[in-house]
């Protein structure tokens, strides 16, 4: 029979959020898989980027559904003609990277920081990840598949066997950060990795000690822990606070689930917000152009470090495109998001050791580069705040708040009638005073008369409605934040 992905995106709740296809895990079947990966496939194909014999990498994170689905993916890519090639369970950077430097297409089975009873599959091209058009592309692919292949639940009969696991992603992405930063260079520095369940929790340890840092591994979990870099939890805070007391780091650094959004705590175990951390991964890397969505703090702009910022909807794909209309000019090209994921667009050069081009997120150059930032500026990780102009932002987020009823509120704010819609934000947040302006890039992002911003959008992963603040200081940017949801939560009446 044929499979129409439109209507299979339809018909199983499965769709594509910012992050490739995401959905429950019990409605991600083996035949919902299946077919999506051969779409992603013929897809590539029909565009001349990749032919039959090819091989395809494809990796995991530790979420219980993961195997499972990795399994149903990867005899997809046989059953298609192509070779699966495993490269186990590690970053979503790692496949990633390796897969661009042999020109391959790859996967990654995983549901990023969501819980685990949700999945997904994030799909790359040889050259990096699929943007919207190609979203768009596999959503129109037509798919034969032979039923018989899976029982009454959408579960196969056969598995494809895991067994064999090649090394090689894992080593490449090791290579890449001690080629780069130098051996020693970290030497004399304390580094403790918080590990919990992230599929990075044992290469960044490794990464850190092959550069010369004493690493202290804290927190691992047997049981998946859905670490938000965006709305980190109060218990990731304490613990790191009570870690700094205990270890005296230097630094205290962790991932989301797939690895690719970092999060790193000064010497005090502060976790610094991924947007911060970004700028200074930026200027270490000495950016010419930055490309960030229009959620990230503006302290960007205010810093005066780089010649163009260009400011773009939430998610990597839009990041992505930015950049790349970016590599037409002169200078490095690099991007990063308010989770903290940082891209790489174009090769970078600094005292004649070279970091390759990886444009797609990752988590593990971005503490890399502040350490050795604040090493050259001869500060503490919290001496660097001082670098940035005083701004400051909090994300928070209302879980199980259907997306359609998150574009139905926000509706209300986005008429196009300025003037109306300003005293529409002004009575619903009272306390905010007048609006300046309202930019509906993505959401809505209110910047009123104070300087002070909320910018409200559903989250394109999940049912959940997603708060961002910023503010002239850090406790403002909270309680501004806790007002805002506040109000948000009556909009389920």
């Amino acid at each position: 029979m044929h499979v129409l992905i439109s209507e299979l995106m339809a018909s199983s709740g499965v769709k594509f959020g910012t992050s490739g296809a995401r959905g429950l895990a019990s409605q991600m079947t083996d035949r919902v898989c299946y077919v999506y990966t051969r779409a992603f496939l013929q897809h590539l194909e029909s565009r001349g980027e990749i032919k039959r014999g090819d091989r395809v990498a494809v990796a995991g994170d530790f979420r219980p559904s993961s195997p499972r689905i990795l399994a149903a993916c990867a005899k997809s890519i046989a059953d298609s003609g192509y070779m699966p090639d495993f490269c186990g369970f590690i970053p979503t950077p790692a496949v990633a990277f390796y897969a661009i430097s042999n020109h391959m297409a790859s996967l990654m089975v995983t549901g990023s920081h969501i819980p685990d009873d949700r999945n997904g599959i994030k799909f790359n091209k040889p050259t990096g990840e699929i943007l919207k058009e190609d979203e768009q592309g596999i959503a129109q692919q037509r798919v034969a598949i032979d039923d018989g292949m899976f029982g009454a639940d959408g579960m196969l009969t056969d598995l494809y066997p895991l067994d064999a696991i090649n090394t090689s992603a894992e080593s490449l992405y090791l290579d890449r950060y001690v080629q780069f930063f130098g051996a020693d260079v970290l030497k004399g520095k304390r580094v403790a990795v918080y590990q919990h369940s992230s599929v990075a929790r044992d290469i960044l340890p490794l990464v850190f000690s092959a550069l010369g840092a004493e690493v202290i591994v804290l927190g691992r979990s047997d049981s998946f822990i859905p670490v938000d870099t965006e709305a980190i939890r109060p218990e990731d805070v304490r613990l790191a606070k009570q870690w700094a007391k205990e270890y005296k780091f230097d630094c205290i650094v962790s991932a989301d689930g797939d690895g690719d959004r970092p999060l790193i705590g000064d010497e005090r175990g502060n976790w610094l917000r991924g947007d911060v951390a970004g700028i200074l991964c930026a200027r270490y890397l000495e950016a010419y152009a930055v490309a960030t969505p229009v959620s990230s703090n503006s302290a960007v702009e205010k810093s005066g470090w780089f010649k163009k910022v260009a400011r773009t909807r939430i998610g990597s794909p839009f990041v992505i495109a930015a950049m790349e209309q970016a590599l037409s000019e002169h200078g490095n090209v690099v991007g990063y998001e308010a989770n903290g994921g940082f891209l790489i667009a174009s090769d970078i050069t600094i005292d004649d050791r070279l970091l390759r081009a990886l444009p797609t997120r990752d988590a593990a150059i971005v503490p890399l580069a502040i350490m050795m930032l604040a090493d050259r500026e001869g500060r503490s990780i919290s001496g660097l705040l001082s670098l940035l102009p005083g701004r400051f932002t909090y994300s928070e987020r209302i879980k199980d708040f259907p997306t359609e009823l998150s574009a139905s509120r926000l509706s209300q704010f986005s008429s196009g009638r300025l003037h109306h819609d300003k005293a529409k934000v002004e009575r619903e947040f009272p306390e905010l005073g007048p609006v300046m302006s309202i930019d509906t890039t993505d959401g809505i992002r209110i910047t009123f008369d104070s300087a002070e911003v909320i910018h409200l959008r559903p989250s394109g992963n999940a049912p959940e409605l997603r708060c961002y603040t910023e503010a002239d200081t850090e406790k403002r940017a909270f309680d501004l934040n806790a007002y805002c949801i506040a109000i948000m939560q009556g909009w389920r009446a």
